[in-house]
Formats: structure tokens, C-alpha cells, sequence
């Protein structure tokens, strides 16, 4: 097959897709100013090498790609290449619209994903708060691909379906391969030390089990074993630990109410928050701050 570009509109083959914004294989054989500048990528952007280095750059970070390696990055970040044009080689790319995706990691792709609303909780999480956007040594992405762009131009029966299910395959691939890369199932020690940063710098968010599993690339039971061997606490009892610490922290502050303490370390009203402070501490947060 040619090397293509769809776009969202203009492609015949995308109308049954209103998700997809982009989806291409291209090559490049010479330079050609101009031809990559740095912008936002619009939706969820899934990129596959197929031949050559590529220096992109993403959220002002620089990166080097080879073959069999993608990037993954969020409709907030920004992404080109370093130099402003496409290096020489080959690569495919799809760009997915979300329903809805914030930065806090709230995610719902939309009816046509198979995913499970749980499963897109943890998906939305895990990419939010992703540090590096480059997937090495994915292979398996460049056999889906290439399904996708049969399907997309053959156009036989049940192929919309078939898409469908390519591009959540894709997706799940993507995040399993995220979530292992750094061999944190190794090395559980320093993840937990990540974890509990990644937790503190947003406690407002109303984390599940799962969502916090799926950041260190965990299933659930397996998540709360480790968690209840390092610390002694089930998850979700070392998540209030934290949430506690730090409003232990937030009540020294007299510009802040009560109530602004509790949402801002993920309680959901003051009265839920004074009942578990007095509970972990034997004081209610109004009579602490006195105390100190």
C-alpha cells in the first residue's frame, strides 16, 4: 500500500469514524522545511516508527525515535519535530477524539469503544500522568496498524466493527506496555516512592484501587498485596495516611478554611474529613489547629 494521509472530513474512508481524527502511514524521503512543527496534537496521538531516527519533541522535551517505537501523547500536549520538518524515514500514525479527556485524567472515549468505564478510568489516569511519552521497542503496535489500514480500504463486512476493536487493542497495548516499561514490577521500593509522590501532588482526585494499580502497572490484588507488605496498610488506607499528612500540613495555614483543606486533599466535605481526621489523629481539625 502507498503511503496515505486521512483526515477527519475530507477522507471518504473516516466518515463512519467521527473519532478519528488522522490516521496515516507516511514516508518521507527528502527534507522538507516546515513539514513538522510543533502543535498540539488534537486528540489521544498514537505514533509508530517503521524506518529510520526521528527527534521529536514533546511538551519542550526531546526525544529520539527508532524503529518499532511509539509515542502516545494527550490532545494537551504539544508535538513536532525538534527541527521543525519531518527527518527522513517512515512512520504511521492515528489520532483519536475522545468524548472527553482532562487533564486530570478523566477519560470516556465514547459508545464505540469496547473498553469498560473502569478500564477507561485507569487509561485516562495512567496517560495524565505519564512522564514519557515514548513507548521502546513496540512492536505489536505495527501489526495492528497495518490491520487498521487493511480494514479501513478493503471495507468488507463487519469491518467497522473490526476497527473498532483494532483501535482498543491498540490503546490497551499501548497502556500495558506503559505501565511495564520501567520493569517497576522489579522494582517496587522506588515505584512506591513514585506512587505516594504521584498521589500527593493530587490528592483532590478520588482515586480508586484500580486507578492507582494501573499506574504502576499492577492488577488490583496483586496491587494491594505489595502495598499491604510495604506500608501495612490496605491502598486505600495509606491513601487517607496521605491525605491526612498533608492536611496536618494545609492546617498551619490560616488562609485556608476548613472546607478548602478537605477538597483539596480528596475529601469529599468537611464533615467527612473532620469524622476521619478525629478518627486517625483523636482530635477534629478545628481543635488541632488550636492546638498548634
Amino acid at each position: 500500500m502507498n503511503p496515505f494521509i486521512l483526515y477527519q472530513g475530507k477522507s471518504k474512508e473516516l466518515s463512519f469514524f467521527p473519532y478519528i481524527i488522522e490516521f496515516a502511514n507516511y514516508k518521507t524521503q527528502n527534507i522538507q522545511l516546515h513539514s513538522q512543527e510543533i502543535k498540539p496534537s488534537e486528540g489521544i496521538r498514537i505514533c509508530f516508527i517503521t524506518e529510520g531516527k526521528f527527534d521529536w519533541n514533546i511538551d519542550g522535551q526531546q526525544y529520539l525515535l527508532y524503529p518499532n517505537d511509539t509515542s502516545i501523547t494527550c490532545p494537551w500536549q504539544n508535538i513536532g519535530g525538534s527541527k521543525g520538518f519531518f527527518d527522513i524515514g517512515s512512520f504511521m500514525w492515528i489520532t483519536i477524539r475522545p468524548k472527553v479527556f482532562e487533564p486530570n485524567g478523566e477519560l470516556i472515549l465514547g459508545d464505540w469503544s469496547g473498553i469498560s468505564e473502569a478500564d477507561q478510568r485507569v487509561i485516562g489516569k495512567i496517560l495524565s500522568f505519564n512522564k514519557k511519552p515514548i513507548l521502546n521497542r513496540l512492536k505489536p503496535c505495527q501489526q495492528i496498524f497495518q490491520n487498521l489500514e487493511m480494514e479501513i480500504f478493503a471495507q468488507e463486512i463487519g469491518y467497522r466493527t473490526r476497527i473498532n476493536h483494532l483501535i482498543d487493542e491498540l490503546l490497551i497495548t499501548a497502556i500495558r506496555h506503559l505501565s511495564k516499561q520501567d520493569n517497576l514490577r522489579r522494582d517496587f521500593p522506588q515505584t512506591f516512592l513514585k506512587l505516594e509522590k504521584t498521589l500527593r501532588e493530587n490528592l483532590s482526585d478520588p482515586w480508586t484501587v484500580e486507578e492507582m494499580a494501573g499506574l504502576v502497572g499492577l492488577g488490583t490484588t496483586a496491587f494491594t498485596e505489595k502495598v499491604k507488605a510495604f506500608s501495612g496498610f490496605s491502598p486505600l488506607n495509606y491513601l487517607i495516611n496521605i491525605r491526612i499528612s498533608e492536611a496536618i500540613k494545609l492546617l498551619n495555614r490560616e488562609d485556608l478554611s476548613l472546607t478548602d483543606i478537605a477538597l483539596e486533599t480528596g475529601f469529599y466535605s468537611s464533615q467527612h474529613f473532620s469524622s476521619t481526621f478525629k478518627k486517625m489523629t483523636g482530635y477534629t481539625p478545628r481543635e488541632f489547629r488550636k492546638k498548634e
